[in-house]
C-alpha cells in the first residue's frame, strides 16, 4: 500500500503541532519587507506590526513560486518513497502559488492538486478534515480521498474582521476618507470568502467585543455549520476577554472542539493586529 502525504502552503495558517501530528508538509509563502525576502511562518508576525508602526507601510506577498514546488516535492519523495501526494492549495484567485504548483506537477507523477479555494483558518480545515479522514482509512484509495476532500471544498466557510482600518487603508484596499469616516464611526467590515475571493460583505459598528458577538451570531444563521468541531482566529492584539467569550459562545450553541489559529504573516500582513475569525465545515 502506498503512502498518501498532505501538503499545504504557509497560508493555511496550520499551526505546527497539528501539522507535525498529521505529519502534513507546508511549502512557505513569502513577505517582503525592507527590500528583503521572508519565508512566511518563519518571520514573527509581531515584525510586521513593528514595521508597519516604524514606517506606516505595509510588506508585500508573494506566492511560491515554480522553482521553490519542485524542490518540495522533489524532497517530499526523497523522505517518502514511492509516496502520492494530495496538495491542498491556497485559492487561485487570491494568489499565483496554485497556478506555480500546477506548473511545477508537470514533473512529478502521483501528485494530486486540489484549488481549496480558501485562506487560513477556512483552508487549515479543509486540510484538517483531510488529514483526519486519513487517519481513520489509511488504506483509502487516492482518487476516493481526493474526490472527498473536494466534496467538501465549498463547504468551507471563513469569515473575519480585521483589527482596524489602518492596514487595509495602507494597502490600498480603503481609501483615506473612507478609514477616516470608519475608524470615527467605529466601522469594522467583515471579510469573506466568496467563491474563493476575498471580499467585504457586511459593516459593524462599535467595539469589538461587541461586533465579535454579532460575527458569531450572523455566521450561525448564515451557515449550517457541523458542530464538531469550529476554527476561531486570532490575530496578535485581540483581547484575551473577547478570545475567551468566544470560547463560552462556542461552547453554548454546541460545538465539540474549539480549535483556535493564530493568523500567519499572510492574511496579518493585509489585516492588522486584534482581528477575529471563523471558520467551519457546513454539515
Amino acid at each position: 500500500m502506498r503512502r498518501i502525504i498532505l501538503s499545504t502552503e504557509s497560508g493555511a495558517d496550520l499551526p505546527g503541532e497539528w501539522a507535525g501530528k498529521y505529519n502534513v508538509q507546508v511549502v512557505p509563502m513569502h513577505i517582503i519587507m525592507e527590500g528583503k525576502d521572508y519565508l512566511d511562518g518563519h518571520l514573527p508576525v509581531q515584525d510586521i506590526y513593528d514595521y508597519y508602526e516604524r514606517t506606516k507601510n505595509i510588506p508585500s506577498t508573494t506566492s511560491t513560486n515554480v522553482y521553490e514546488y519542485q524542490e518540495f516535492f522533489a524532497n517530499i519523495r526523497k523522505n517518502f518513497p514511492d509516496s502520492i501526494i494530495v496538495h491542498i492549495g491556497y485559492t487561485s484567485k487570491a494568489s499565483s502559488s496554485f497556478q506555480h504548483a500546477v506548473i511545477a506537477a508537470e514533473e512529478f507523477e502521483d501528485i494530486f492538486l486540489i484549488d481549496a479555494l480558501n485562506v487560513t483558518g477556512g483552508l487549515a480545515a479543509i486540510v484538517l478534515y483531510a488529514a483526519e479522514l486519513l487517519e481513520e482509512n489509511p488504506s483509502i484509495e487516492p482518487e476516493h480521498f481526493v474526490a472527498k476532500i473536494e466534496e467538501i471544498v465549498p463547504k468551507s466557510r471563513l469569515v473575519f474582521i480585521p483589527g482596524s482600518l489602518e492596514f487595509l487603508k495602507a494597502g490600498g484596499r480603503v481609501s483615506n476618507m473612507a478609514s477616516l469616516i470608519g475608524t470615527l464611526l467605529k466601522i469594522k467590515p467583515c471579510i469573506e470568502l466568496k467563491d474563493g475571493k476575498l471580499m467585504s460583505t457586511k459593516k459593524y459598528r462599535g467595539k469589538m467585543s461587541g461586533v465579535t458577538e454579532k460575527l458569531w451570531e450572523d455566521y450561525l444563521s448564515s451557515f449550517n455549520i457541523d458542530r464538531k468541531q469550529i476554527y476561531l482566529i486570532y490575530s496578535i492584539g485581540l483581547d484575551d476577554r473577547i478570545k475567551q467569550r468566544m470560547n463560552e459562545i462556542a461552547k453554548e450553541n454546541g460545538f465539540h472542539h474549539i480549535r483556535w489559529i493564530q493568523a500567519g504573516g499572510m492574511i496579518s500582513t493585509h489585516s492588522g493586529a486584534g482581528g477575529f475569525g471563523i471558520a467551519g465545515l457546513e454539515q
